[in-house]
């Protein structure tokens, strides 16, 4: 690269994930072919529309790229229907809406604070002021259990069009079929964002909602997907639903996309076809059971009272006294990477909450197995108990760098 500027930017990151440990449940390693697709020559072509629809020519290539990453998407979810083109999480929520309601019309969905996402229709987003969204929440945050008998009575009382399952900082797995029960006493779409575990279902290590009926799934392609950072719209069998989503996206929503970034999709499907990624997905789940272990152990609070998934959300103000600014901030100096995260009714402020969340995605794709999960929660919580400790501190980030050199980032470093 000629950019000398930029070229020493790219170094800097390089050296930073290559010598701390990333924790964010949303952040995941790519494949050297999943980077090289990413990069390539695609990325030079226009090609609005879809395949043998387009609005430009010299689309042979675009058109069988995108093909391919729709057959595997259908075939890694078990669905007749894929988009492909939303450019991430948040825009195929949007399409989504736009694609199934009017103005005014009712979203049911989770509570931001009880785990759900700013696209479920927190006041702060423009999607709020169009549609009207009522939350659901859980019933007991020792627990996580979901309050399906009040989903339900709300959903009686303001007839959604969409009941939306699905989570951003969320640690069960949820009842998908109560969902479907409910959606079809009131006559509700199913939608469900899996952002955070489209790996976790590709890799058969959670229940896919389309196994109990739901209608649609939205979700990243990174994550625990494993793929480039984008976003995808499937319809588990309804083709009338899907027509709409497509129209929706293009011309609806957005324009050209980004044929680089769906080569990269298309790669990173195959890899999540083969048995390798299958038995990366439980270890997944393996490696947050073993720090899950360790903050019982701990007496650390966890919200749901720990995890059936890839990530764990802890309160860490009401257990050591630390805000989850402080939390993210001490563990960043030692070479741990995370993000703070609301809890449950959170008395405190969204940029100085009360907890923690993190994971093992990346990790996991690292090499990380329990052992190593366990070593990395206990140097968490050391380093947070010792966060005035410069001495303790570099103790730990020293530890650190010797962990993430023992297992390095994969492929391409």
């Amino acid at each position: 690269m000629k950019d000398k500027k930029v070229k020493k930017l790219i170094k800097g990151e390089e050296k930073r994930q290559r010598d701390g440990l990333e924790l964010i449940p949303s952040e995941n390693y790519v494949s050297r072919d999943v980077l090289e697709a990413n990069g390539s020559i695609f990325t030079n072509k226009y090609s609005e529309g879809y395949p043998g629809k387009r609005y430009y020519g010299g689309q042979d290539y675009t058109d069988k790229v995108e093909r391919l990453a729709i057959e595997r998407a259908c075939k890694l979810f078990n669905c007749k229907f894929a988009n492909v083109q939303p450019l991430s999480g948040a825009p195929a929520n949007v399409a989504t809406y736009f694609a199934l309601l009017e103005p005014g019309d009712t979203v049911l969905g989770m509570d931001l604070s009880h785990g759900g996402h700013l696209t479920h229709g927190h006041p702060v987003t423009y999607i709020a002021k169009l549609f009207n969204f009522v939350r659901y929440k859980m019933k007991d945050t020792r627990t996580g259990e979901i309050d399906y008998k009040g989903l339900r009575e709300i959903a009686l009382k303001t007839k959604p069009k969409i009941i939306l399952a699905g989570f951003s900082a969320y640690s069960r797995e949820l009842n998908y079929k109560k969902f479907v029960d409910i959606a079809h006493e009131v006559g509700a779409i199913t939608m469900a964002d899996m952002a955070h575990i489209a790996g976790l279902i590709a890799g058969k290590a959670v229940r896919n909602p389309f196994d109990d009926g739901f209608d649609i799934i939205t979700t990243t392609t990174h994550k625990t997907l494993r793929g480039p950072r984008g976003g995808m719209i499937l319809v588990r069998n309804n083709e009338e639903i899907a027509k709409k989503i497509d129209k929706s996206v293009f011309p609806g929503f957005q324009g050209g996309p980004h044929m680089n970034n769906i080569a990269a999709k298309a790669v990173a499907f195959g890899e999540a076809l083969t048995p390798a990624f299958k038995k990366y997905a439980r270890q997944i789940l393996k490696n947050a059971k073993a720090m899950e272990k360790v903050f019982h152990k701990h007496k650390i609070r966890m919200i749901g009272g720990g995890t059936d998934n890839h990530l764990i959300l802890a309160d860490v103000y009401g257990s050591l006294g630390v805000s989850g600014k402080e939390a993210q901030t001490v563990l960043d100096e030692v070479g741990i990477t995370l993000n703070m995260n609301m809890i449950a009714d959170d008395t405190r402020k969204p940029m100085d909450p009360s907890g923690i969340r993190f994971g093992t995605p990346a990790i996991t794709t690292r090499g990380f197995k329990e052992k190593e999960c366990a070593l990395v929660a206990e140097l968490m919580i050391e380093t947070l108990r010792n966060k005035d400790n410069k001495k303790k501190k570099e103790e730990i980030r020293k530890k650190i760098k010797t962990l993430a050199k023992k297992f390095p980032i994969p492929n391409y470093f």
